[in-house]
């Protein structure tokens, strides 16, 4: 009939779009049933406080739920004092006069909505939805609620001298390599990562990240522009969603905590990357390729993002 398309393409359009419907709703799924087991608070009870001799109130597991009564928790308040003396990045004391931040929004620039849902709010402070802490107040943290962060996981396949995969020995898989970078503040093994800008796109967090800590774009290498080309290259192909949620941080509070969208880009062929001179930034000690596998210790959650890159790539862990 004129003005109508062909029932083939009707029906090859329609079975792509229920493709990627099923697909879009399998990795949602895939990414929540491996987010309770991330919101287990282990090195949010950790002590004493990072950055501080102060020592946490003592929360066994079985009392970090909100849902568990206990009028006897005494939780310590500290709020670090480079975030008391009000830096770009950090909301104001909540007595200051004019402060109301508006929880659970938008509010301005500033990304107060959380990932877990609907947090809740007493006596005017919010709650972590993840449980109790040990310590009241913000910490080292800047906001007040979740604090929103983005990790870039940069990965490759580790080739021998011919250019071939390298197999593990035991399992039969190929090893991954993911860039990693050593925390000044703690001397941890991390993944590049950082704060979410206000009113910054999380796509351009994850590559400013990456090239502040790991490329040291801070500094002129005289290559800018093949780097650049390279970088584009690297952050527009497709890449693979790992984590959107709530960290198990040792800065987290009772009222603050940290929040993550973990995102792997990945160099099938190492053409990319093989050429990317590594430098550590200012927050980074160190940075190097390492590879993924089970003994990998690392900061925060961030062995539990390398996993699923690992699981989802088909690769030795």
């Amino acid at each position: 009939m004129a003005g109508h398309p062909p029932m083939q393409l009707i029906t090859t359009a329609s079975i792509a779009a229920a493709v990627a419907a099923l697909g879009s709703f399998l990795l949602s799924y895939w990414c929540r049933s491996r987010s309770p087991a991330m919101t287990t608070h282990v090195k949010a009870l950790t002590s004493p406080y990072p950055g501080s001799k102060v020592d946490r109130w003592p929360v066994p597991q079985e009392k970090v739920s909100w849902s568990e009564d206990w009028p006897e928790y005494q939780p310590v308040e500290y709020t670090a004092p480079s975030v008391l003396a009000q830096p770009a990045w950090a909301d104001p004391p909540q007595s200051n006069e004019g402060f109301s931040p508006q929880y659970n929004a938008l509010d301005g620039q500033v990304q107060r909505t959380s990932f877990e849902g609907t947090y809740k709010v007493m006596d005017g402070s919010p709650r972590n939805p993840s449980g109790r802490t040990g310590v009241i107040g913000r910490g080292l943290l800047g906001r007040w609620g979740p604090n929103h962060a983005a990790d870039p996981i940069i990965t490759r396949w580790k080739r021998d001298a011919a250019g071939e995969k390298v197999m593990h020995p035991e399992s039969g898989k190929p090893l991954l390599q993911f860039v990693a970078i050593q925390r000044k503040d703690c001397g941890q093994w991390a993944i590049p990562g950082g704060m979410v800008d206000p009113g910054e796109l999380v796509t351009a967090t994850l590559r400013r990240e990456f090239c502040e800590e790991a490329l040291n774009s801070l500094e002129s290498t005289g290559e800018e522009k093949d780097t650049e080309q390279r970088i584009q290259s690297l952050f527009s192909q497709q890449h693979l969603a790992v984590y959107r949620g709530y960290v198990d941080d040792p800065r987290n509070t009772d009222n603050a905590w940290m929040e993550t969208q973990a995102v792997n880009y990945h160099d099938e062929t190492g053409h990319i990357l093989d050429k990317l001179t590594l430098q550590a930034g200012d927050d980074a000690g160190k940075v190097q390729w390492v590879d993924m596998s089970s003994s990998c210790s690392l900061y925060a959650n961030h062995a539990q993002f390398i996993q699923i890159v690992a699981e989802k790539r088909g690769a030795h862990w």
